[in-house]
Formats: structure tokens, C-alpha cells, sequence
């Protein structure tokens, strides 16, 4: 028997007992850094002397892992080793595969705490980030597996009386390359690898260079789950090096990748491209970002629009591509927000995410800290800094929260995506101009609107153009199942990753006649 889906709880660290499991976790993980990990290709443990140093972006000084650098050499073999097990695994029933996934779901629920910590460490999640990236990563795996037993019957098709019998199914593609971000490094490495792998597809894993420990323990889990050898192949390695290649490689079947804008572009444009010895149109999937935007109505509940903003803006500083870059805010009530607003930023608490008190932690490395004060010395020239708007990166990444009020719709800081931790405030004459405003983007990922005015409201809901639209909430935190996700123009392909259909993108139809 399979239970009815629900999502994983959310730890409540108000709570003292777990307050002290999280952190026992913390000093359990402590322990096991400075570890070496191989790449995992066929079940093989392969350790090369290139690697991939992780760090913690809380302390640069301390290492989280020394990780093996893989080589086109070995993703060949990875590839050679995905395309021998797909075809064993392609003929496991749909039951079979749910369960791997089941499974792993219990296993990385009993250490729950261990794989938050990871998180904590390797990514500079804040608890509640942290466990709310391990609940969604549990939540991808039930889903999915419950997803594939709905589908693995097909779909019920029309046949002709006394002449023919007709079936409609789903099989799987085959061999597919995941490329993984490091922001929700546990969450979407996970859920972009499973939800292909339970059809029945085999895949070759690049998790993200900056966070690729977490990703290796989730590869144990799988493999304590059940997983045949091959079926996932842990490749961490250069982009330009192995991503590359096998995005363009001709027995790539599809490519499932989460990241920025130009490298999504970039892929689209490589997977599209037929290679020699290659039978097939690649399928791409692909999120690449938002520009997304809080509109404050004038019939609003303002301390909900202000807590909404910085939970949507500031929550893992920023580094979400569902975070609030922009709001826009009705001018009846623009001062009022804006002064709220910045005495709240004001207040939060930014620091090691070792400790619970701090609302936030550091950014994910010098390259991301360096771009967002950037974005930060254009700001003080196209608007007026009201909080935040300092940095450093001494000893870790850290960026205070920074608000800037009175920013043009059409201002790069309007328009761009930052990745951090800023929010850029701009005044709107009436719902229709916050409307224009929000929709002035390439993107169209997340948004939200706070009003009490019902009517205002079924406006946006036909008119506000976003793949995940929020009524008097943040724009952040779509929950599996509950909030399929994923966005419209630049924001990506239109997959709704944690939704019903998403299992479709890595599977075709087969539609069988048998003539009486």
C-alpha cells in the first residue's frame, strides 16, 4: 500500500529538543569535513588527483570536501556504463523503480538533520532554509514515485469493436545528462534526478561545482536504496570540460538542467543541434531564472507586504530564483511601506548559519559576492539606499540585506537578476501601472500580489503573465505537489517541476494496435 501523498513537514526549531538534534548534526557533519570523495561511475569508486575543493562560504579557510574532477575520459565511461544499464533497468516495473525512491525518501528522512547540516555547511543555508531544502528533496522522491505508478499503466485510448484492440503507454527516452545548481543544491539535485530516473532513464549527474558533498551523499542513500550501478553516474566536473560534451554527445537522450539565463541559452541551442550518429530530437529541460516582483496594493494588509518582501527577498540572501528583486508598491501607500520596510531590514541578523539566531548567512561565493556589490554600487546611482548595502568577504561572503527605493521600472536594477540579497522598490499611480511594472521583465518565474480587493486580485490572476502566481504571501517556497513550479518566457521551458506532468518530459508515448 501506497499512502496518500502529503509533503514533509518543516522542522520547528522553537522546539528545544530539536533545537539540540540540529545541533548534534552540526557536530556530527563537523567531523567528517576535509574528506575526499570519488566520482561514482558504474558503481566504480574512480579517485583523480584534480579536484573540486568545497568550501564552507561561512569560513573560507575550512574545506567541506576535496572532490574528484572528472575528465571527458571518464564521462564517456560514464556514459558507456548509463547506456548498458538502461537496458536492464528500463525493463524493471514501474513498482520496482517507486520503491528505490521510497525507500531512499526513509532513509534520508531518519538522518534528516545530517543531510541539512551538509547543507548548512557546504551551501550556507540558515536552519530553516536547511530543512526546508532536505523536506523538498523528500518530497520529490515520494511524489515522483507515487507519479510513476499513475502513469505506468498509460493512458485509456478509444478501440474498434470486434476489429481491434488498442493501448497507449509511456516508456522512457534513455540516457540523460542533469546539470544541478547549487542554491537548492539538495532539493532540485535531487528531484531533477530521480523524477527521470524513475521512468526508467539513466543519468549522468554534474552537481554544481560549489556544492557537490551533498550530492555525493545523496548518492550513497541511493545506492543503501537499491540503485542498480549505472543507473546514476556522479560526475562532478567543469562545465566547459564535461558539460559540454555531453550535452552535445549524440546518445544523450535529454538534457535536465537549473541555472542561469546564458548557460540555459546555451544549452537550448546545443541540445537542438543534431550531432553525427544521432537518431533522435534532444528534449531539453530547462529553469533559468526570474525577475521577480511584489506588488503592494493600496487596499493591502501592509505588515504582511513588508514581512512577505523580506521573507521573499533576504530568505538564503536572495539566492533564489523565486526571491523578490522588485516591489512595486500603489503610491497611496508607497512612504509608508518603503519606511516599514527599511527599519526591518535594518533589524535582521546576518552571520555564520551555524547558529539559529541568524536570519541569514553568506552568499555562495566570491564570484557571486563580488557581482551583487556590484549590482550594489549601480543601485546607489539608480536609487536611493535606504538599508543594507555593505559587504564583506574576509573570512566568508556575507552581504547585509539592502533595500534601494525610488528605482525606475526600466533601471538595470529593475530588470537584471542579481542573485542576492537586494530588493529595489519602485512607486506605482494605480494597480494597472504595478501590473505593467511587474510584467516588464524577459522573465516570468514567481510574483505576488497583497490586496484585500477581490477584483484587483482576479486581475492579476488573468494578467500578471508568471509560471507560480502568489495571493497575500511571499513568491517564495512552492511546495511538491502542492505548487508546481516553474516559469514562463526566459524563466525556462514551461516544466513545472513537483507537478503532474513533469514526469511526461522524460518519456514518449507508444501506441500499440493489435488487429483481431
Amino acid at each position: 500500500m501506497v499512502w496518500t501523498y502529503k509533503h514533509e513537514p518543516f522542522t520547528d526549531f522553537s522546539n528545544e529538543t530539536e533545537q539540540k538534534a540540529f545541533k548534534e548534526a552540526i557536530k556530527l557533519v563537523s567531523k567528517e569535513l576535509g574528506k575526499n570523495y570519488p566520482l561514482i561511475v558504474g558503481g566504480e569508486r574512480i579517485t583523480t588527483e584534480d579536484k573540486i575543493i568545497s568550501e564552507n562560504p561561512s569560513n573560507r579557510k575550512e574545506v567541506v570536501g576535496y572532490v574528484s574532477k572528472a575528465t571527458q575520459e571518464h564521462a564517456e565511461k560514464a556514459m558507456q556504463s548509463a547506456l548498458l544499464a538502461f537496458e536492464d533497468w528500463k525493463k524493471w516495473k514501474p513498482e520496482a523503480r517507486a520503491d528505490v525512491l521510497f525507500r531512499a525518501a526513509a532513509i534520508i528522512r531518519r538522518r534528516k538533520h545530517e543531510f541539512s547540516s551538509y547543507l548548512v555547511y557546504e551551501a550556507g543555508k540558515p536552519w530553516k532554509e536547511a530543512d526546508a531544502d532536505t523536506a523538498e528533496a523528500i518530497d520529490f522522491l515520494e511524489y515522483y514515485a507515487r507519479d510513476m505508478l499513475r502513469l505506468k499503466d498509460g493512458v485509456p485510448i478509444h478501440s474498434r469493436e470486434y476489429i481491434e484492440q488498442n493501448t497507449f503507454n509511456y516508456i522512457p527516452l534513455g540516457v540523460g545528462v542533469v546539470i544541478s545548481p547549487w542554491n537548492f543544491a539538495f532539493a532540485i539535485m535531487a528531484g531533477t534526478t530521480v523524477g527521470p530516473m524513475v521512468c526508467g532513464n539513466t543519468v549522468l549527474l554534474k552537481p554544481a561545482s560549489t556544492t557537490p558533498v551533498i550530492a555525493y551523499k545523496f548518492m550513497e542513500a541511493l545506492e543503501e536504496a537499491g540503485m542498480p550501478a549505472g543507473v546514476v553516474n556522479y560526475i562532478p566536473g567543469s562545465g566547459s570540460e564535461i558539460g559540454d560534451y555531453l550535452v552535445e554527445h549524440p546518445k544523450t537522450r535529454f538534457v535536465n538542467f537549473t541555472g542561469s539565463k546564458e548557460v540555459g541559452i546555451s544549452i537550448y541551442e546545443k541540445t537542438a543541434k543534431v550531432q553525427p550518429g544521432q537518431k533522435w530530437l534532444k528534449r531539453s529541460s530547462i529553469e533559468m531564472g526570474g525577475k521577480d516582483t511584489i506588488i503592494v496594493d493600496n487596499e493591502a494588509d501592509l505588515e504582511l507586504a513588508v514581512d512577505s518582501i523580506i521573507y521573499s527577498a533576504f530568505g538564503f540572501s536572495g539566492q533564489k530564483c523565486s526571491a523578490c528583486s522588485r516591489a512595486v508598491i500603489h503610491e497611496d501607500v508607497y512612504d509608508q511601506v518603503v519606511n516599514m520596510l527599511a527599519e526591518k531590514t535594518e533589524k535582521l541578523t546576518v552571520g555564520n548559519p551555524q547558529q539559529l539566531e541568524n536570519f541569514m548567512g553568506p552568499v555562495n561565493d566570491q564570484a557571486a559576492h563580488d557581482k551583487i556589490m556590484d549590482y550594489i554600487r549601480i543601485g546607489r546611482g539608480e536609487g536611493r539606499l535606504i538599508a543594507g548595502g555593505t559587504g564583506d568577504s574576509s573570512q566568508g561572503y556575507f552581504i547585509q540585506p539592502t533595500v534601494f527605493a525610488d528605482v525606475a521600472p526600466d533601471a538595470r536594477l529593475m530588470q537584471e537578476e542579481i542573485f542576492g540579497p537586494v530588493v529595489a522598490c519602485s512607486k506605482a499611480s494605480s494597480f494597472e501601472e504595478a501590473l505593467d511594472t511587474a510584467n516588464n521583465t524577459d522573465y516570468g518565474l514567481t510574483g505576488a500580489v497583497i490586496s484585500n480587493n477581490r477584483a484587483r486580485l482576479e486581475k492579476a490572476r488573468e494578467e500578471f503573465h508568471v509560471g507560480n502566481l502568489y495571493f497575500n504571501r511571499g513568491c517564495t517556497g512552492a511546495i511538491v505537489g502542492y505548487q508546481p513550479f516553474g516559469g514562463f518566457n526566459m524563466s525556462g521551458t514551461d516544466s513545472k517541476a513537483g507537478g503532474p506532468d513533469y514526469l511526461l518530459h522524460f518519456l514518449q508515448p507508444k501506441t500499440v494496435s493489435d488487429a483481431y
